[in-house]
């Protein structure tokens, strides 16, 4: 064994673990003595951001949490859950993999696929679908174009051999996500109330047992790596990122949820960041018992990995399980069914402490409440600061603006943009039918929809954040962010009922990034407490940034789960029949701020968030859902990227019907057509139906735009083109772009 093992750590050696000279104080203060260099770097990881949430967690606490669905408040388990109905609930959350996307997006990306899919299965639940939210740099550099490949392969591949439809996402593209490509991965599935699993341990003298693959060297120090800022010798940090097998997964799963179901298991926890030392310390400490772990005896697929390799290595595919003692061979029979690798590594113990062996040598005695939330590990309370760059949004003036000579031209730019153009080259590479329960695609709706099997019910699911609103105002961009989420889940025909979220942003350390996250709490707590979506749990990733202090725009990714009682009542995006009338509920404002069109056709980057009313967009949500739910509305599409121009075209794609509109609202022909007002959603009624619709809308803004004809888009009797051509160019930009 490395005599560095036991050797007494210095703070040279703390500082270089990514730990402050004061958090070597604290630790040696908790252990009273100084640490050695194993247990120095069990703190590094548990200490790290990713895992300790050190700077987070004082806001992470105000968010909403309480709810007549949840059956597992935020930090409560791996995952989130929420009743469904019918002895059901639905498990979800949404993680980040962006630092190791960054270097080496293929595994990347297929590991947070994985391990997503195994924070849920570890709760008893089967995963039913995937979804993800991906932004990298601009479409015409060779390395955005590298990344893209790299991490839809990934996703693709891991996904689509596990067996799990992905279902929904969006992919977006900004400069400033060229160093830091953001990679979020979000997973659902379905377990019976009752019968699912805890990530806890107690019992004196349960065992211990490890199961799934071998343990290497991939992955070390991963959660320490997704706590500082990416540089140009980033790359060097490669063994950080961990390998994955989507087959040994599917096995895994299949074992794990069959083990839970026989009620031998304590409690179960995958091993994703910080490995062992995650599971150990995080399943002890809930269950307020100590551990004694021999990890020589964990099995490893590299010789000579030394005490703190086997205890931080994020190798994919393992878990840590605790069983009742004396049901050993009933669990071992069925890992054995399933081709499963284990091995018995301790045993639980009274008290708190965690104990590792190594060749009959202690190498580390640390208590496992020093190490989590709650119990030893630093909260820090950050100093923030309005971000300079309001002086410079504070300076736009939408007077200055021209109107272009040609909107067509603008029309064509945008349905182009690759934020706005069809996804097609991304989600033909995923399997969204595996499984034969998927509701959406052929017929594609605002949210994904997946059938739940035997029963009536449907689920809604999706993942949003438009991160050039949050930029602009963090606290309206929060609410936003929420908002257009439940806007799409309603026009799915889908009541909200819960959210994840995954925080992105950039150094914590840097008072105005800690505004933006402060602020964007701030306005998903809003919105949340509004649309009675209470928060399940998620991720923090900060960080986001180059050397340079570029932090990416502030993404508060939202992923939300709605429930669709009736599976019948799902509404789908696409204009149906000639004729249908077209309806907008909502209102139109003068406003063109931070859209696309503001952003990209006109190259402004700063500019306000657009007006934003929760009460309007609550109001607009719950008239809208109510007619679906009556049967009144044959499509349903929520006005966002592209203003309304593009909206009616997506409409009109999907079954190649046309449009003819007239816009009165009296504003500039391109704040209508290309602004982003929100609290808006456009609706197809058919025509027998239309007096009982604006009846029901009394008391909420809509108006009649026309109607559903022929196959070309006009605007006020003028031809925008033709459906087949503007849905060529939508089609084919994002594959041209990779192509050229």
């Amino acid at each position: 064994m490395s005599s560095t093992s036991v050797q007494i750590a210095t703070v040279e050696q703390a500082q270089q673990l990514g730990l402050r000279p004061d958090e070597f104080d604290k630790i040696t203060e908790i252990l009273g003595r100084t640490p050695n260099f194993t247990e120095l770097s069990i703190y590094s990881v548990m200490w790290s951001e990713h895992c300790s949430y050190k700077n987070s967690i004082v806001w992470l606490k105000t968010l909403p949490k309480k709810g007549e669905k949840m059956l597992a408040e935020a930090g409560e388990e791996n995952a989130g859950l929420i009743d469904i109905g019918g002895g059901l609930a639905v498990c979800f959350k949404i993680e980040s993999h962006n630092h190791p996307s960054a270097i080496e997006p293929y595994q990347g990306a297929a590991t947070g696929v994985g391990g997503i899919n195994r924070d849920i299965f570890t709760m008893g639940a089967r995963p039913i679908a995937q979804l993800n939210s991906l932004r990298f740099g601009k479409l015409t550099e060779d390395k955005t174009k590298w990344l893209l490949k790299g991490v839809v392969k990934g996703i693709g591949d891991y996904g689509n051999a596990f067996g799990i439809p992905t279902v929904g996402g969006e992919v977006y593209f900004d400069e400033c996500y060229h160093v830091n490509p953001l990679v979020n991965a979000m997973s659902v599935g379905i377990a019976k109330v009752g019968k699912t699993a805890s990530a806890t341990s107690y019992g004196v003298g349960n065992p211990v047992y490890i199961i799934g693959s071998a343990t290497g060297k991939d992955g070390i120090h991963g959660a320490s790596f997704a706590s500082k800022d990416i540089t140009e010798d980033s790359a060097k940090d490669l063994p950080s990122v961990q390998v994955g097998d989507p087959f040994a997964e599917k096995l895994l799963l299949e074992a794990t949820l069959e083990i839970i179901e026989t009620g031998a298991t304590i409690g179960i926890q995958d091993m994703g960041a910080a490995g062992i030392t995650c599971s150990t310390s995080e399943m002890s400490a809930k269950g307020e018992h100590g551990m004694i772990i021999y990890l020589d005896k964990v099995p490893m697929r590299q010789k000579g990995m030394v005490p703190f390799e086997i205890l931080l290595s994020e190798s994919q595919e393992r878990m840590l399980m605790v069983i009742k003692k004396g049901r050993e061979a009933e669990v071992e029979n069925i890992l054995r069914k399933w081709d499963i690798s284990y091995a018995e590594i301790g045993e639980v113990t009274a008290g708190d402490r965690l104990v590792y062996y190594f060749n009959n040598e202690l190498v580390a005695d640390v208590p496992a409440q020093s190490l989590v939330l709650g119990g030893g590990a630093p909260v820090y309370h950050r100093e923030y600061t309005t971000p300079g760059y309001f002086a410079e949004i504070a300076k736009f003036n939408p007077s200055d603006i021209p109107l272009p000579e040609n909107l067509v031209e603008v029309a064509e730019f945008l349905l182009k943009h690759p934020n706005i153009a069809s996804k097609r080259w991304v989600y033909n590479q995923y399997d969204s039918m595996v499984g034969t329960i998927t509701q959406t695609t052929n017929q594609p709706s605002d949210a994904g929809v997946v059938k739940v099997r035997d029963t009536d019910k449907s689920l809604a699911m999706s993942v949003d954040c438009n991160s050039r609103f949050v930029f602009a105002d963090p606290e309206v961009g929060g609410m936003i962010a929420v908002a257009e989420c439940a806007r799409n889940i309603v026009c799915a025909g889908g009541d909200p009922a819960a959210i994840t979220n995954c925080l992105n942003f950039g150094n914590p350390y840097n008072p105005e990034v800690y505004y933006q996250f402060v602020h964007a709490i701030k306005g998903i707590s809003a919105a949340c407490l509004k649309f009675n979506t209470p928060v399940t749990g998620g991720n923090v990733s900060f960080y986001n940034q180059s050397s340079d202090n570029d932090a990416v725009f502030p993404t508060p990714t939202i992923g939300m789960i709605g429930i669709i009682e009736d599976g019948r009542k799902h509404t789908t995006l696409g204009f149906r029949n000639e004729a249908d009338v077209i309806v907008m509920v909502g209102d139109t404002r003068n406003d063109f701020n931070s859209s696309h069109y503001i952003a990209h056709y006109h190259n402004i980057k700063y500019s306000p968030a657009p007006f934003f009313n929760l009460d309007e967009e609550y109001d607009v949500q719950r008239a809208t859902l109510n007619l679906i739910k009556s049967g009144l509305v044959e499509s349903a599409h929520d006005v966002s990227e592209g203003g309304l121009f593009v909206t009616l075209c997506e409409s009109a794609f999907v079954n190649n019907l046309g449009f003819t509109v007239g816009i009165t609202d009296g504003y500039r022909m391109d704040v209508s057509l290309f602004g982003e007002s929100q609290s808006r959603i456009i609706l197809s009624v058919r025509p027998d139906n239309i007096d009982e619709v604006m009846a029901a809308l009394q008391g909420v803004p809509h108006c009649i735009l026309g109607s559903v004809t022929g196959s070309e888009a006009l605007v006020n009797g003028d031809s925008f083109g033709s459906i087949e051509h503007l849905k060529s160019l939508h089609l084919t930009s994002i594959e041209n772009m990779l192509t050229n």
